[in-house]
């Protein structure tokens, strides 16, 4: 996340208020928290020595501080000025309170979102000024000083061409309009390109000799640069009387403080068209010459001093001419005008930003929002209605509100207010969190103006408007007076509505609120003036007040707020909707801004609300576990782990018996107690998903409604059932088959049945014997036999362990209702009241364990089939593909359906489940040619690769990202699903090229899906086919197993036999003669 460009060694954000400091403080570390500014920047917020010390002096003493960090930091005990030396320092000045955000312009909320975050959060005004300085402008400076203001969006598109040269200092600057810059700064250039002088708000014919192509002239735009040699010049300021007395150490010292200007006083020696006499007599000073005699000798001396030390460099001009220039002015159509229509849109890649009307902000669908208004941090609930160019920025609204059109709304909070409002059209509304000292506490006062109002001109001027009607009237209306706004000691030109104290704080009796606010609209009658009384009677502020009182830190944290009230909504809605949308940025981000038991005890309200549903359930529970896992950061261990911890029993079991609300909560309550370190958050988020699983078991297990197993003539005793599969590879979509995503993506895979030397690999056998017992036979590949008897229900009771003996087949009595554990009888009154005697059973696979082959699913369809049909029901292919699903799920060993349907339906089939529950799965024949299948027989090569598939954690990696709704996952499951499809087509055309280029794509797919399942040994094997394939793939998961490769020629099947034979590494390797199988199943009953 951290941007490209310069690597900064510190960055410094000035403020003029204490207070502020640690909340500005914060916002930085955040920022670094979450990776936006490098870990090993040093980061710090420097309150201003005093009041008014101004930019100049404001930057020198930041970079005192900031210095002696430094030098700390190399080891030095005294302040270093050679750590400059090889030092990339910025520095940003908050600067002036301002009007239209709360807290100042630093932090305006933009209407933009990360692209593909790690983690999320707001985006303000200093994070794309960081961007822009580091990533465009900085990018070619060298060591040294970086210093600019906060109080403008400074844009640069993307693709602009920053001409950078060596030089002692730069001042960056854009091309602007002289109508524009009359009240701004310009520069002089002269003719080599350096600054010649800076002029101050001047008149458009004085402008004329700044003039620049196209009638424009560069504007002063804020940004400076000074090399290493002009910043150790700066830090010995604070060791040189009288501008030392612009620094912390100066006035610690006992001098008396002094205002420096960075531009009329830090760099207008620098210009070479100022005289030394001009610069000290204070000719070119913005401030002009003080009162007092002994300011004015200190200001001399100090002038003097400055040029002195930086009267011999020249500050070179570099002119982005693509650049924009929109200073942050104290009105509020221009705020809103740039909000709107942010300039910064086209300054980064798409890849980066995305910008929109509609940010982080969720909107009820009761409400009406027109499509033009701008939403910014802002939840909308119940009636509200907002009208067409309206902006609204940090608010939460509920009730029957309805704000006009081209409004500016700000940080209100309303919450089902019992009467219906309405904000007339073009105002602007503002709530700030006001800290009022002399009784210690914080409240929030509104706000209300018009947007045309020019609320810092004098009230009496002409052109003055209140709530956009002229004041006369809007007086009239109201019935306030001069008087009433203004006390006798404020002249004239400072009787402005920014001075007037308008806003009712607190009132002796009567709460203060909305209807308030309405009334100073002049949209609530009050013929008896009973309002205006009140409002007499309340004590009130000033906008002015208002903004040196505002609580910069209860701000900033009620934005974030805000920011994870509206995620809340959104994960809520995404969840029950089944939205694919995943969080895990707002997770991260959470675990950073101290908001992840907020989500937490959101998510376990969704929980609970899913009785019906354990899908979503299931799903809500995966989150809990991500937000868990990502409050633990890097520092808890690997998130894959067992998840049997005897604490988590009693929500466990009442999960397994349904009790949803009752085990979501206990949940929650044992979680409480693995908050405290990181290597217990993820433990319990191991439990977490441990629970999920338990609910995907109860939704997978609803496929059991498709399994509907009829009666039929039972066998005779000792007459043996036999059931014999072939076994199957996946040529495309597998993955989308496997729960939950098959459930909530909807799956399609494409796969053949395939016999191995001629012969089914998978068989079972079953039979009824007089005694009431359970003999269960396995045969493994490698020659063993294992033998498990059970005589009483007990013996049957490991049946969900899928690793002790005979669990499948235990399991398959139980699935077939042939046996209940819950039963009060025996197991032997139970076999012998419904079958005269027990059950012998015999089961078996050629092919090694971990083969990628389906072969324990394929073997729990043929058991099922045997078992089912000697004892006298027999059930469709389409029930057994089902009854599997809820088999898999008794064992706890999960599974998708591609393995039984392929097995039991044998041929070139596709399989499709829609994203809905219960699963249902339908098996399509292809009805592949048989010319096709011959020619695929020909060319089809099954290499067994020697090595095991290691996939224990692999499922549980995979369903993690899918819950997660990682976007990669997300894209490669749709992308499996329209794959399956075009492999099917491709056969019904017998295109056998195309089918190997959807093999490849396939491959390819899985590897996203399970990084690491490519291992050197399938590497080298298929470097070595590659010239002679028109495709390959593993089979299965990958990562061991079976490899097939499609060749290009039936010819080379025997010729790439002889080249796999010298491949090195690949010892193990075994080549197993296949052909297509066309029946599946094949069930026969003894005579």
């Amino acid at each position: 996340m951290t941007s490209s460009g310069v690597k900064w060694t510190a960055i410094v954000l000035t403020t003029a208020s204490k207070e502020w400091t640690y909340a500005f403080q914060k916002e930085l570390e955040l920022r670094q928290a979450k990776g936006y500014i490098a870990k090993d920047v040093i980061v710090l917020t420097v309150e201003d020595p005093k009041t008014n010390v101004g930019s100049g002096g404001a930057t020198v003493n930041a970079l005192l501080t900031i210095t002696e960090y430094i030098s700390a930091q190399k080891g030095h005990s005294v302040i270093s000025a050679e750590v400059l030396e090889e030092s990339w320092v910025l520095i940003l000045h908050s600067g002036r309170h301002y009007p239209y955000d709360q807290c100042g312009r630093t932090f305006v909320t933009l209407p933009a979102e990360y692209v593909t975050p790690e983690y999320d959060g707001l985006i303000c005004n200093i994070d794309i000024l960081i961007r822009n300085i580091t990533e465009k402008l900085a990018a070619k400076s060298g060591p040294g000083l970086w210093v600019s203001s906060t109080d403008m969006f400074l844009s640069f598109p993307k693709d602009c061409d920053i001409q950078w040269k060596s030089c002692d200092a730069c001042a960056i600057t854009v091309p602007a309009t002289p109508q524009y810059c009359k009240h701004h700064g310009v520069y002089k250039i002269d003719k080599e390109g350096y600054v010649e002088n800076i002029l101050y708000q001047k008149d458009v014919g004085s402008l004329e000799d700044c003039e620049i192509k196209g009638g424009k002239v560069p504007v002063v735009c804020s940004v400076v640069f000074f090399n290493h040699i002009i910043a150790q010049k700066l830090l010995a300021f604070h060791v040189k009387p009288p501008l030392d007395a612009c620094t912390y150490m100066g006035l610690d010292s006992g001098e008396p403080p002094i205002q420096l200007s960075l531009f009329f006083d830090v760099m207008l020696p620098m210009a070479t068209g100022v005289t030394e006499m001009d610069f000290v007599n204070g000719k070119w000073s913005r401030s002009g010459t003080p009162d007092d005699l002994d300011t004015q000798r200190r200001m001399k001396k100090a002038r003097s001093l400055l040029w002195k030390e930086l009267g011999e460099y020249k500050m070179w001009a570099c002119l982005v001419e693509s650049g924009q220039f929109h200073y942050l002015s104290g009105e509020a159509q221009d705020h809103k005008k740039l909000i709107q229509n942010c300039p910064y849109q086209n300054n980064f890649p798409e890849a980066t930003f995305s910008w929109s009307n509609r940010t982080h902000s969720y909107v009820e669908s009761s409400c009406k929002v027109n499509e033009d208004s701008t939403l910014l941090n802002s939840a909308l609930y119940g009636n509200v209605t907002v009208g067409g160019k309206t902006v609204v920025s940090c608010c939460k609204v509920k009730g029957h509100v309805t704000f006009g059109k081209d409004c500016y709304i700000a940080g209100l909070k309303v919450d089902n207010f019992k009467k219906t409002i309405t904000i007339d059209d073009s105002m602007v509304v503002q709530s700030f969190n006001v800290h009022l000292r002399t009784l210690g506490i914080t409240r929030e006062i509104l706000t209300i103006h018009g947007r045309y109002d020019k609320i810092q001109v004098p009230y009496w001027k002409s052109s003055s408007t209140f709530c956009n009607m002229p004041m006369v009237v809007w007086m009239n209306k109201t019935g306030i007076v001069k008087e009433d706004l203004w006390s006798t000691e404020v002249d004239n030109e400072n009787q402005t509505m920014f001075q007037a104290k308008l806003f009712p704080v607190i009132h002796a009796t009567d709460s203060i609120g909305l209807e308030d606010l309405l009334w100073i609209q002049g949209a609530v009658p009050d013929e008896d003036r009973t309002r205006l009384k009140r409002w007499q009677s309340s004590w009130r502020l000033s906008m002015k007040e208002i903004l040196s009182f505002v609580n910069a830190e209860q701000e900033l944290q009620s934005r974030r707020e805000m920011f994870y009230e509206v995620k809340k909504e959104e994960i809520t809605n995404a969840l029950l909707q089944r939205l694919h949308k995943g969080f895990h940025p707002i997770y991260n981000s959470a675990g950073i801004d101290g908001f992840s038991i907020s989500i937490l005890e959101k998510l376990d309200s969704v929980a609970k609300s899913c009785q019906s549903d354990p899908g979503v359930a299931a799903r809500t529970l995966a989150n809990i576990a991500d937000v868990l896992g990502s409050k633990a950061g890097q520092k808890g261990g690997l998130r894959s782990g067992p998840a049997a911890n005897k604490a988590w029993a009693k929500a466990f079991h009442l999960l397994e018996n349904k009790e949803l609300e009752k085990g979501v909560s206990a949940l929650a309550k044992e979680r409480t107690k693995w908050l405290d370190r990181a290597d217990l958050l993820v433990r319990a988020a191991r439990h977490y998903e441990g629970a999920a699983q338990i609910l995907i078991r109860h939704a997978v297990m609803t496929a059991k409604e498709y399994f509907k197993p009829e009666p039929c003539s039972m066998p005779f005793i000792n007459k043996w059932v036999t059931a014999l599969c072939p076994a199957r590879i996946d040529v495309s979509g597998g993955w989308s088959d496997t729960p939950p995503i098959t459930y909530e993506h909807g799956g399609a895979v494409t796969m053949i049945g395939l016999q191995i030397k001629g012969k089914h690999p998978v068989g079972v056998k079953a039979k009824r014997i007089p005694e009431p017992m359970l003999k269960l036979v396995m045969y493994g590949n490698d020659g063993d036999t294992t033998e498990v008897i059970c005589r009483e229900l007990s013996d049957l009771e490991d049946y969900y362990q899928p690793y002790s003996p005979g669990a499948l087949l235990k399991a398959s009595f139980i699935c077939a209702d042939i046996v209940s554990l819950t039963s009060s009888r025996s197991l032997k009154e139970q076999l012998m009241e419904g079958y005269g005697g027990g059950f012998e059973i015999h089961s078996w696979s050629v092919l090694p364990q971990g083969s990628g082959m389906g072969t324990s699913s394929i073997l729990a369809g043929a058991v099922m089939a045997a078992i089912l049909r000697a004892s006298g029901k027999t059930c469709d292919k389409k029930g057994l593909i089902h009854a599997v699903l809820y088999l898999e799920q008794l064992l706890t060993t999960g599974g998708g359906w591609q393995d039984q349907v392929g097995g039991l339906m044998g041929g070139i089939k596709i399989g499709l489940s829609e994203a809905k529950l219960p699963i249902a799965v339908e098996a399509v024949d292809l009805k592949v040619s048989p010319e096709v299948i011959q020619a695929v027989n020909e060319r089809l090569l099954l290499i067994y690769t020697g090595k095991t598939r290691l996939a224990r954690n692999l499922l549980q990696e995979v369903v993690r990202n899918w819950y997660a709704r990682n976007p990669n996952i997300v894209e490669t499951e749709n992308a499996l699903v329209v794959l399956a499809q075009d492999c099917a087509h491709a056969f019904i055309d017998g295109d056998l090229q195309k089918v190997g280029s959807c093999l490849d794509k396939y491959w390819s797919m899985k590897k996203i899906l399970a990084p690491g399942c490519e291992t050197p040994t399938i590497a080298k094997l298929m470097a070595a086919a590659r010239p002679f394939a028109y495709g390959m793939c593993m089979a299965g998961a990958g990562g061991g197993g079976f490899l097939y490769v499609l060749t290009k020629d039936m010819n080379h099947k025997h010729l790439l036999l002889d080249i796999l034979g010298t491949v090195e590494g690949t010892e193990g390797k075994e080549v197993y003669d296949c052909s297509i199988d066309t029946e599946g199943l094949v069930l026969t009953v003894e005579d």
